[in-house]
C-alpha cells in the first residue's frame, strides 16, 4: 500500500514531498471545501469533526485559497504562513525548513539578568523591515541589550499598525518582509548575542480581514 506522507501540524497547508502538499482546514459550517492552488481546483475530502483535507500538487511559492460551498470568493488559509498581498488575498505556501540557520551554538537566555528592548519593526527603521532592523543589531548589542521583544508581527489590514489587530496569527506581516527575512533577523540576533521573543495576541482578531 502507498504510504501517506505525514503532517507536522493539525491544520494548514504543508509540503510533504516533492511537488506534493497536504491541505487541511477546519470548516465545521461548510458542506464543501475546495482548495485552489495556482488556479487549479482540488476538492477536499470531509473528515469527522468539521475538517476537510487532501493531498495535491504544490510547492513553495504556490498561491492558494479555499472555495467554500461553491462560492466564487476564494478565502485565504486561516493558518496561512504568509500573505504576500495582505489578509484579503491568496495565501502562499512556505517551506519552513528551507532556511539555513547558523545559530546551532546559540545557548539561549535565562530569565534573570536580561535587558529587554521592545522593538516595533515598522517604526524601528525608516524602511520598516526586518532586513533593515537586522543591520542595527550590533548597535543594540553595544548598548547592552540582551533580548529583543518584537511587538506583534501577525498579518493585519492596512499599511501601518501596532500589531494588536492581527488576523492571520501564523503569517508574519508582508509589510516587514518575507518569512525567511524574519528568520534571518533572529539568526543574526543570535550571532550578536541577542535573544528574540515575541509579543503575541491570541485573545482576539482584528475586525478587518477576519
Amino acid at each position: 500500500a502507498r504510504r501517506t506522507p505525514a503532517r507536522r501540524l493539525p491544520v494548514g497547508v504543508e509540503i510533504v514531498g516533492a511537488d506534493l502538499i497536504h491541505a487541511r482546514v477546519w470548516a465545521p459550517g461548510a458542506q464543501e471545501v475546495v482548495i485552489v492552488v495556482d488556479g487549479r481546483d482540488v476538492p477536499l475530502g470531509a473528515e469527522t469533526g468539521g475538517y476537510f483535507s487532501a493531498h495535491t500538487e504544490g510547492k513553495a511559492g504556490s498561491r492558494y485559497g479555499f472555495r467554500v460551498n461553491g462560492s466564487e470568493r476564494l478565502y485565504p488559509d486561516p493558518v496561512s504562513r504568509f500573505q504576500p498581498d495582505g489578509p484579503h488575498s491568496l495565501s502562499e505556501i512556505v517551506d519552513p525548513g528551507a532556511f539555513t540557520w547558523s545559530d546551532r551554538a546559540w545557548p539561549g537566555v535565562s530569565i534573570a539578568g536580561q535587558v529587554l528592548y521592545e522593538l516595533h519593526t515598522g517604526t524601528f527603521t525608516p524602511q520598516g523591515t526586518w532586513a533593515a532592523a537586522a543591520a542595527e543589531l550590533e548597535e543594540l548589542a553595544q548598548l547592552g541589550i540582551t533580548v529583543i521583544e518584537l511587538m506583534p508581527v501577525a498579518e493585519f489590514d492596512g499599511r501601518f499598525g501596532w500589531g494588536y489587530d492581527g488576523v492571520d496569527l501564523f503569517a508574519p506581516s508582508h509589510l516587514y518582509g518575507r518569512p525567511d527575512e524574519l528568520r534571518a533577523f533572529v539568526d543574526r540576533a543570535h550571532a550578536a548575542g541577542i535573544g528574540v521573543i515575541l509579543d503575541v495576541v491570541y485573545n482576539h482578531f482584528g475586525p478587518v480581514g477576519n
